[in-house]
C-alpha cells in the first residue's frame, strides 16, 4: 500500500519533506498539495509531486478523498486549523513544530484528540530521532546514572533583522524544551531567563546572548545559552552531568585535518545540514505509523507541554531574572 499524502504549506520544509517522501522514503507519494501563495505550490509539482493536484485551501485538501494523511509544515499560526481538521476527517496528521502558536491551541488539538480516541498527530520534534541525541539517551540510561543537571548551547551565525527576543523561545530554545524533557523523562516546573551583556551583533529588539534555567520535577537543573548572533557556525551542544558520571552529545561528524600549522575541522553553518538524517527518519517513522491510520513519535500533549514551557519562558524573560512556575496538568490516558 502506497500513502497517499497532502501537504499544507509549499515553502522552504514543505517543499524539503515533499522532495523527501517523493525521491527518499518509500512507502508515501505527494497527492495534493495546498498553499496561500498558489504559484508556490504548483512549483513543487512541477519540480517534485507532478501527479499531485493542487486545492485552494487546505481545508479542501484534507477533505480531499485522494487523501490517506496531511503534511502541516505552513506558517505557524495556521497549524491549529489544519491539524484539527485531519483530526476531524481521521486522517493521520504530521505538523512541524509549533503544533499551535499558543498553549490554548494546542490544548485544544490534545481534547479533540482525545475524544477522537485515537493518536493522529506526530509533531515535528526531529531530534527526537538524531542519532547523536538517540545515543546521549542510552547512555544517559544506561551509564551516567540518575541526571543532575544539563549544560546546553544553541548556537546560530546569524539571524535576520525581524528576529526579536520572544523568538529566541518559540523558534529556537522549542527544540531544547522538547527534547529535554524526552532525554530525561522528566517534566519542568519553572523556567528563568538571565541576560548577559548584550553582543554587538544583536540589534535593537533583540537581546543576545540569553541564558535560559530550567528546573525538573525530580530536581534536575537545566541552563541553556541561546546565542544566534554567535558569527562562527550553528553549533549545538549538550552534556548530561549524572551521578555517576558525565554523557556529551557528539560532534557532527567532520574531517579532523593538519593543516597550515593548525589541527583544525570544519563546523556547520546550516541547521539544515546538522540535522538532514534525521528529518529522514521522522518522516519514515510517520509514514509507517500512518499506513496504520495512526501517528507516533512526539505527540499533540508533547506540542501542548512544550507551548506551556515557551509561555512560561517568555513571560520570564520579562522578569529580570525571577523564576515563572510551569504547571503540568494531568496527562490524558491516550498520552500514557
Amino acid at each position: 500500500m502506497t500513502l497517499r499524502i497532502g501537504v499544507i504549506g509549499t515553502g522552504a520544509i514543505g517543499r524539503d519533506h515533499a522532495r523527501r517522501i517523493q525521491q527518499v522514503l518509500s512507502g508515501g507519494e505527494i497527492v495534493a498539495l495546498s498553499d496561500v501563495n498558489r504559484a508556490s505550490a504548483e512549483a513543487v509539482r512541477a519540480d517534485i509531486a507532478p501527479n499531485a493536484e493542487v486545492f485552494a485551501t487546505g481545508e479542501e485538501l484534507v477533505d480531499s478523498p485522494k487523501v490517506d494523511a496531511v503534511l502541516v509544515t505552513s506558517w505557524g499560526t495556521t497549524h491549529e486549523q489544519y491539524v484539527l481538521a485531519a483530526i476531524a476527517a481521521g486522517k493521520p496528521c504530521f505538523c512541524e513544530k509549533p503544533l499551535a502558536t499558543t498553549a490554548e491551541g494546542a490544548r485544544r488539538i490534545v481534547d479533540a484528540e482525545v475524544a477522537r480516541g485515537k493518536r493522529l498527530v506526530q509533531v515535528g520534534f526531529m531530534r527526537r530521532y538524531d542519532a547523536g541525541y538517540v545515543a546521549l539517551k542510552d547512555a544517559v540510561r544506561t551509564h551516567t546514572g540518575a541526571p543532575i543537571m544539563v549544560h546546553a548551547a544553541h548556537r546560530n551565525p546569524a539571524v535576520p533583522e525581524q528576529y526579536i527576543t520572544p523568538m529566541a523561545i518559540h523558534d529556537t530554545l522549542i527544540h531544547e524544551i522538547d527534547v529535554f524533557r524526552w532525554l530525561l523523562d522528566d517534566d519542568y516546573v519553572s523556567a528563568r531567563v538571565i541576560f548577559p551583556r548584550k553582543a554587538a551583533r544583536s540589534h535593537g529588539k533583540l537581546r543576545d546572548p540569553q541564558i535560559v534555567v530550567l528546573e525538573t520535577a525530580r530536581g534536575v537543573v537545566i541552563d541553556v545559552e541561546i546565542f544566534v548572533n554567535c558569527h562562527y557556525g550553528y553549533d549545538i551542544q549538550c552534556e548530561v552531568v549524572g551521578e555517576d558520571g558525565i554523557a556529551r552529545l557528539p560532534e557532527p561528524m567532520a574531517i579532523q585535518m593538519r593543516l597550515d600549522a593548525k589541527l583544525q575541522n570544519a563546523i556547520l553553518t546550516d541547521w539544515k545540514d546538522r540535522f538532514v538524517a534525521s528529518y529522514d527518519v521522522e518522516l519514515q517513522d510517520f509514514l509507517k505509523a500512518a499506513k496504520l491510520g495512526t501517528a507516533s513519535g512526539p505527540t499533540s500533549w508533547d506540542g501542548y507541554m512544550a507551548a506551556v514551557t515557551s509561555d512560561a519562558c517568555v513571560q520570564a524573560q520579562e522578569r529580570d531574572g525571577e523564576a515563572v512556575a510551569i504547571r503540568t496538568p494531568a496527562r490524558p490516558a491516550l498520552y500514557a
